[in-house]
């Protein structure tokens, strides 16, 4: 189990609803217990709460499901927000049984609460009803905002228009109130025709940008962004409209004393197996996200999560050289299964690529490693060698980067058990390593030379 990044013991950690009071964060999510397998029995929203995403207090229930017969069968995400004297739960109730039996599958409806910890269903679904001429088994996720410009409050959800699942017919639609309860269905938000479903929308506003965040499925598997200067729109992308790749699904963000913090989780692979395929659900794993000179957004480590690592020890300088083919140094050896190692890397005109190595063994040369291809101005995760073909289904674990030799490249590197969390200019890419060949941590270069400086170390936690 992982020792810093947060999962309930004996279940794995699926959609959040982040809320903030105080100087305390509330994680509202789902828990599946994998009865027999992923969205095998069904759920609710659990609490947990943390202050540094490094200690958790478990809350236990905070919405129940509804019986085998209820529409809440299963409770999806949706949002948690305050206003009008209360707070406020809106979700996703799905029941499983109900597209056989000609209802809409999944219906938005609402609770209130005046702490936080005890909600009262209002059994309201009707105002939220899935619309005409969309999907009614693919309607979920709302994400409520205060607009205000407009004086109201704005509830965005996922749909899709009715039709074959495969048609290209996502998009993010809006409801409007002035009082949280009665709601004025406003028609399409988002609906780019890029994707086969929106899943987990999210809209926060951040300087004079907007932002709107949709999670999907059918193109990447990860979650990108869109731009604009007012809410309604143009909604433009930046040249990188990602934060993570495909292991890391469904972030929602939630802003709390001037700290933006992103909510989402790294999956599991069937079988524990690196040549299989991810699975809903898996382990929480924050970034903090911040913004760039441009508007667009970056993402870092949580600032709390990184300096909770303790007796960091610094490493000398060196540079590699590997004019023709490739070298490797080792850094750290017995690195154990919780780590932190951060870096400046910069390499000479002609490299072809260079990286990092975890869990490596040095008699046998196998490792994982991220590695950055200079002349594709990209990296990616992989196992190493690719032996036997192929070693690791590592499709989408990659994020693109411009690569220009000279330049600084600041590496933050996480390791908790399984899961490898990198960022790079604020840049991530999350991962799963299930095998243990080694224990080593290297840097290695690829026909050009790289010199590596400001390199620190560490394995300890602090205590308390």
């Amino acid at each position: 189990m992982t020792k810093l990044y947060y999962q309930f013991p004996g279940t794995w950690f699926g959609d959040c609803m982040p809320f903030g009071k105080g100087d305390e964060f509330f994680l509202f999510h789902q828990r599946d217990n994998r009865d027999p397998e992923p969205f095998g029995k069904p759920f609710g929203w659990d609490l947990a709460t943390t202050k540094d995403f490094v200690h958790y207090r478990d809350c236990g229930v905070a919405i129940p499901r509804g019986g085998d017969e209820d529409q809440d069968q299963f409770i999806y995400a949706g949002s948690v927000c305050e206003g009008e004297g209360a707070y406020h739960a809106f979700y996703t109730a799905y029941n499983r049984d109900y597209s056989a039996q000609g209802k809409p599958a999944q219906v938005l409806m609402h609770a209130v609460s005046h702490d936080l910890y005890h909600w009262t269903k209002t059994q309201d679904a009707l105002t939220f009803s899935p619309q005409e001429g969309y999907d009614p088994d693919d309607w979920r996720d709302p994400w409520v905002v205060r607009d205000d410009e407009h004086d109201r409050y704005l509830l965005i959800l996922g749909a899709r228009k009715q039709g074959p699942k495969t048609v290209q017919s996502g998009r993010t639609v809006a409801f409007s109130s002035k009082d949280l309860k009665h709601w004025s269905f406003e028609g399409d938000f988002w609906a780019p025709n890029l994707y086969t479903m929106h899943e987990m929308p999210d809209l926060f506003k951040m300087g004079d940008w907007w932002y709107h965040i949709v999670t999907e499925y059918s193109d990447k598997h990860g979650m990108v962004y869109r731009m604009a200067h007012s809410l309604e729109g143009p909604w433009t992308a930046p040249t990188d409209d990602a934060f993570d790749g495909s292991a890391y699904y469904a972030g929602r963000t939630f802003e709390l004393n001037g700290k933006r913090i992103m909510f989402g989780w790294v999956g599991t692979k069937e079988n524990e197996d690196d040549r299989s395929n991810y699975e809903w659900g898996g382990t929480f794993v924050p970034h903090q996200v911040y913004q760039r000179e441009d508007g667009s957004l970056g993402v870092q480590p949580v600032d709390t999560l990184w300096s909770a690592f303790d007796h960091r020890r610094e490493i000398a300088d060196f540079d590699i050289d590997a004019s023709a083919g490739r070298a490797e140094k080792t850094i750290v050896q017995d690195c154990s299964d919780l780590y932190s190692f951060e870096a400046d890397l910069t390499f000479s005109p002609g490299t072809r690529s260079f990286g990092l190595r975890l869990n490596e063994n040095e008699d046998t040369g196998e490792s994982y490693q991220f590695i950055f291809k200079v002349g594709e101005n990209r990296f990616l995760f992989e196992n190493n060698p690719n032996y036997p073909w192929f070693a690791n289904m590592n499709i989408g674990l990659e994020r693109p980067l411009e690569l220009v030799a000279g330049q600084k490249y600041h590496l933050q590197l996480v390791v908790d058990d399984t899961i490898a969390t990198l960022y790079v200019n604020g840049v991530a890419l999350n991962s799963r390593m299930y095998k243990r060949p080694g224990d080593h941590l290297g840097i290695f270069v690829t026909e050009g030379s790289l010199q590596t400086t400001n390199m620190t170390f560490s394995n300890t936690l602090k205590e308390g």
